[in-house]
């Protein structure tokens, strides 16, 4: 797969990365880095610990390992809060340390530069195991789709595939209550996708979908809540 992809550099100065036979990039031109805290840590983590702020630890699953920014991010979040996660993300086309190892994630934001090492160690955990990566992050990544994958319990999703014009088997109605079924009471969905199918769909799931601010270049993005009531 390396093949087809090439690293480009984003806004914000942070790379992401372009598949050339998707004609897509794994994160918004505007800004990877930014778009990965708008998204995932601003309307997802911190808001749900605003609604639950002593139930630990959390669960978190992720659609799409990609580059490995937000799990980073997640990790560095939760070692900052000093909050303990579950972090559970699929990826069926790892990335190779040729293209990982140049990414430039670590160097962006020096404020966090101290928790370089574990950008790396992400992408070198075992595949299919689970593992402590660090004092507060517990990690696992399988290899497979997520139409074969098995899921676990989750308090957020982090749904980052490709854009439903370009994967829309994972934005399927069918896969969307694959994922939405595995949420706890009380569990968030998060997604930079603004699209209205989407929004149907999850309401027809039973979720409260809120339409929010999008990151940067984006006038909109998605967020819903599962009931509370189990």
């Amino acid at each position: 797969m390396s093949e087809k992809l090439k690293i480009i550099t984003t806004e914000d100065g942070s790379h992401s990365l372009y598949h050339e036979g998707l004609q897509e990039t794994y994160h918004s031109f505007h800004g990877a880095y930014r778009e990965s805290i708008h998204v995932f840590m601003i309307y997802g983590l911190d808001s749900w610990l605003a609604k639950n702020p002593a139930k630990y630890p959390i669960r978190i699953f992720e659609v799409g390992f990609g580059t490995g920014l937000n799990a980073w991010l997640t990790l560095v979040w939760a070692e900052q809060n000093q909050i303990p996660v579950l972090y559970h993300t699929i990826e069926p086309f790892p990335l190779e340390k040729e293209l990982y190892s140049q990414l430039n994630y670590i160097e962006h934001d020096h404020g966090i530069w101290h928790f370089h090492k574990y950008f790396e160690a992400l992408h070198q955990a075992p595949w299919n195991e689970g593992e402590p990566v660090s004092e507060y992050f517990n990690f696992k990544k399988d290899k497979t789709t997520l139409e074969e994958a098995q899921l676990y319990p989750s308090d957020v999703v982090f749904f980052d595939a490709f854009a439903p014009s370009k994967q829309p088997e994972l934005w399927t109605k069918e896969i969307l209550g694959k994922v939405t079924d595995s949420m706890r009471p009380g569990g968030l969905f998060t997604t930079y996708s603004a699209k209205g199918q989407l929004r149907r769909d999850l309401k027809e799931l039973g979720l409260e979908v809120e339409v929010v601010p999008g990151p940067p270049g984006k006038k909109e993005m998605t967020r819903a809540w599962k009931s509370s009531k189990p």
